[in-house]
């Protein structure tokens, strides 16, 4: 539901039985037009007994009820007057009608009880007190009728509370009825803005997750992709070295790099699907398979095969390569363990690498066990696509360069530090587009497990990337 819907809801409920809005204010027009005509010729016609027992002329008397009669049209505004308006012609004997709807008018009204309360009892005394003397000089005047002395009493009070209490008590109900449904009315109003903006916070939610979810798809296409690409140019340009001197050895490695590179495709386009989805629902892969975790199998699959392809080029790459059974790994990401496949494969094509694992109290140490993760998968992952993503930039921006990669394991966390010298030959040697979205990424990864990253030029005239995980920050 929108807001506009809401207020439409609302509007629609405004309206008594769905007609315009003008409608209810026309009967209510319409009634109070005839309730004054009614009052006014009910006081024109009270006028004229008034005006011969009290011996003035019967215009007067006819006068004072069309005066009195057509305040009944100010009920609704000014009920207060109306009520004054009737206990003050009540000695006439006329405005019976003006006295009750007035009562009921102002007891429906919005007006303090305590001022209802008062211009009742008002009404109630001058009705008493009228009906009293009244009916005295008809008992008077009927010298045959003797009543016991209490009976014009008692039919005073009668006719004072009969003229005054059903009205009141209506006009009360009435308007307890009314406060009720405009309370609950406001509050259906209340709730149909707070589910509006409900909806509107969770699709925001929503589109901020999908946001999230392809960043992070396309953070992981970058990193796996990315290496994988910078390490293809850098076996294209051997190839190139080679190709005058062995082109047959030279064709069927150019061979094994474009096999390398469709398989690449294939699972961009995997990637890519997801990315492309209009809604941000994910492509589904096989059946029972959940894609945040087939994304991130796709991913480590990229780089497994990328170390497989290194080692199937013997005459590129020499002895380096990933483990047979890589494949059978859990696909959740990388592992800690697959470092030195990763900084061999930098070796292998061309890069001189120092590695080196320490332990917490400093000691060397092993990187880890294959197939056995050492910490969270998150942990791991995100260590590991550091040491990938800042090894990709010495490829791009520092070819020739000697780097250095430095692994420890500490109390509570695990800090890796990849450094390169000056380049040899210069950035622009490598060929390498930079879409300079690579420390970004990085900075990302760790922040969000609540470490620490930061990068920067070193005084040698190299680069600097350091990294802080906590390891119990994934959970």
């Amino acid at each position: 539901m929108t807001a506009t819907g809401a207020s439409d809801s609302v509007a629609a409920r405004g309206r008594p039985g769905g007609g315009p809005w003008w409608w209810a204010r026309r009967r209510s027009v319409v009634l109070d037009v005839l309730l004054a005509v009614a009052s006014t010729v009910e006081c024109m016609a009270e006028g004229v007994p008034f005006a011969h027992s009290s011996g003035i002329p019967v215009v007067a008397g006819v006068l004072l009820g069309l005066v009195a009669g057509p305040v009944l049209l100010l009920r609704r505004r000014w009920p207060v007057a109306v009520v004054l308006t009737s206990i003050a012609v009540m000695p006439t004997e006329m405005g019976a009608l003006l006295s009750v709807v007035g009562l009921y008018t102002l007891a429906a009204s919005d007006v303090p009880r305590r001022i209802i309360g008062l211009l009742a009892g008002m009404t109630v005394v001058g009705t008493v007190v009228t009906t009293f003397f009244s009916m005295r000089q008809d008992v008077a005047a009927q010298p045959e009728f003797h009543p016991p002395g209490w009976f014009v009493t008692v039919m005073a009070l009668a006719v004072g509370l009969v003229l005054t209490a059903p009205p009141v008590l209506w006009g009360l109900y009435v308007g307890a009825r009314r406060r009720l449904v405009e309370s609950l009315r406001e509050r259906a109003d209340g709730l149909e803005r707070e589910l509006s903006l409900l909806a509107d916070r969770a699709e925001e939610r929503a589109e901020w997750a999908r946001n999230e979810e392809r960043t992070r798809i396309a953070r992981e296409m970058h990193d796996v992709v990315a290496h994988r690409v910078s390490l293809m140019v850098v076996h294209a340009a051997a190839l190139q070295a080679v190709a005058l001197k062995d082109p047959e050895k030279a064709s069927r490695n150019a061979a094994l790099v474009g096999d390398m590179g469709r398989q690449a495709l294939t699972e961009l386009r995997e990637m890519l699907g997801v990315l492309r989805t209009a809604d941000g629902a994910a492509v589904r892969g096989p059946a029972g398979s959940d894609e945040p975790e087939r994304l991130a199998a796709v991913a480590s699959r990229v780089s497994r095969q990328a170390a497989e392809g290194a080692a199937e080029a013997p005459a590129v790459a020499g002895a380096a390569g990933g483990p047979a059974g890589g494949a059978d790994l859990d696909g959740d990401g990388p592992w800690l363990a697959e470092l030195g496949e990763l900084v061999d494969q930098s070796r292998v094509a061309g890069m001189a690498v120092e590695f080196s694992v320490h332990g917490g109290d400093g000691e060397p140490d092993e990187v880890g066990v294959a197939g056995v993760r050492r910490y969270a998968a998150r942990v791991e992952q995100t260590v590991y696509r550091v040491v990938q993503e800042a090894l990709t930039n010495v490829h791009k921006h520092a070819p020739g360069a000697r780097a250095r990669v430095r692994l420890a394991h500490r109390v509570g966390e695990v800090a890796v530090q990849v450094e390169n010298g000056p380049s040899e030959r210069g950035a622009t040697d490598a060929g390498l587009p930079s879409g300079g979205n690579g420390l970004v990424g990085m900075r990302e990864r760790v922040t969000a497990l609540g470490g620490v990253f930061v990068s920067g030029p070193t005084e040698a005239g190299g680069f600097r990337v350091s990294a802080v995980v906590p390891l119990g920050a994934a959970g």
